[in-house]
């Protein structure tokens, strides 16, 4: 997930300035900033443009252009600098070291987003997990119990921070002791839903809270749909778990597909309105979901794969780097064969952490899964 060696920029607070300053000008959307960034490559240059060097942006809109020349902003930037300091949010930037190369690959980035929180190399696997807002109690039930047992194996779960599955997916996360990204439709700064100010907290301590909305943006209709395509761009795939037949967890499938995601689906009963959106994903080829093993046998070819060609989750010169523990597990090893259970008496590293480190090392090509939950070094 996290950009080559070969991509990162070390970006200084004169350009992180800039961006923020770029973020705040009113009617500049991510769009133009796409084109701005791609034309210009430096915040602080798209600043000095003048109206001829911004003639030559192709696709530029003319309100874009007077926007940018007025710098007509929201509010002054050296203000929202130093508030954001003060709530201890990060201005990440396309590009950057904390950038998600994944979520770049999408055909519209955000430019800039907010982080509350921090991004790891151990959320490199992550899947997403979305429903609806007015879910039953067996889903909110099975939600929790999926994500919990998806994070015991080393899988950070995204999602969008709304009522209903949505945070049933975060405290899911949280209950099992892993780590869960939570994507905003509006300001970190804002409470909403009222409901989980408590979850925020916890969320920022084992996570991250995101948005590409400046400061005291609120809710909107129109900021979901962007919203919703950060939370697929970050993850390997959607799991969509209750939905009626038009609902936002449907247009996050969609954008899942569009951007060469897996999509997952949680059957429910028959004749529901919560279960007509699954059932319509099933029965377009989405992956019927049970159990967390549904999800871990789809995702992890795509896991494993990158190592073969270029732009991929494990870069070049990185899948040789493991930790102490990771070390451990590889020389237990050795050059055979040994279930999880012989492995985890081997290394005394009990199964739920030892199911984490293996998944790590079968992301950096190391380590591979064979039937019947046995782990060899070999192809």
């Amino acid at each position: 997930m996290w950009a080559s060696h070969s991509e990162k920029t070390k970006i200084s607070s004169e350009e992180r300035f800039a961006w923020l300053s770029l973020k705040l000008v009113e009617h500049l959307g991510n769009r133009s900033l796409l084109r701005l960034h791609r034309h210009f490559g430096s915040a602080v240059r798209i600043l000095q443009a003048t109206e001829a060097d911004l003639n030559g942006v192709s696709g530029l809109r003319h309100k874009s252009k007077r926007a940018l020349l007025k710098k007509k902003m929201l509010r002054p930037p050296e203000e929202e600098w130093k508030r954001l300091q003060r709530e201890d949010i990060e201005v990440v930037t396309l590009g950057d070291a904390h950038y998600p190369s994944n979520l770049a690959a999408i055909h519209d980035p955000p430019v800039v987003f907010f982080m509350h929180g921090r991004l790891e190399p151990r959320d490199l696997v992550a899947v997403a997990v979305v429903g609806s807002r007015v879910a039953s109690p067996a889903g909110l039930c099975y939600t929790e119990r999926l994500c919990a047992e998806l994070v015991q194996y080393g899988v950070t779960i995204v999602s969008g921070f709304a009522v209903g599955i949505d945070s049933a997916a975060h405290r899911g996360a949280l209950q099992g002791r892993g780590r869960t990204l939570a994507v905003l439709g509006c300001g970190l700064n804002v409470n909403y839903p009222q409901s989980n100010r408590n979850l925020r907290e916890k969320i920022s301590r084992s996570g991250a809270l995101l948005s590409e909305f400046p400061l005291e943006t609120q809710p909107a209709a129109g900021h979901f749909p962007l919203r919703n395509r950060i939370i697929s761009g970050l993850a390997l795939g959607v799991v969509v778990v209750e939905a009626a037949q038009r609902s936002g967890s449907l247009i996050t499938a969609k954008m899942a597909l569009e951007q060469g995601r897996e999509v997952f689906a949680v059957p429910g009963l028959a004749g529901s309105f919560l279960s007509a959106g699954p059932h319509n994903l099933l029965k377009q080829g989405a992956k019927l979901v049970e159990s967390a093993e549904d999800i871990l046998e789809e995702i992890r070819p795509l896991v494993i794969r990158p190592r073969m060609g270029t732009g991929g989750l494990v870069q070049k010169g990185e899948e040789e780097v493991v930790n102490p523990e990771e070390r451990m597990v590889l020389s237990a090893l050795g050059s055979g064969r040994k279930h999880i259970d012989e492995l985890s008496r081997s290394v005394e590293i009990p199964v739920s952490r030892l199911l984490a480190t293996l998944l790590q090392l079968e992301l950096k090509g190391l380590v591979h899964q064979l039937p019947g939950k046995n782990y060899t070094t070999g192809g």
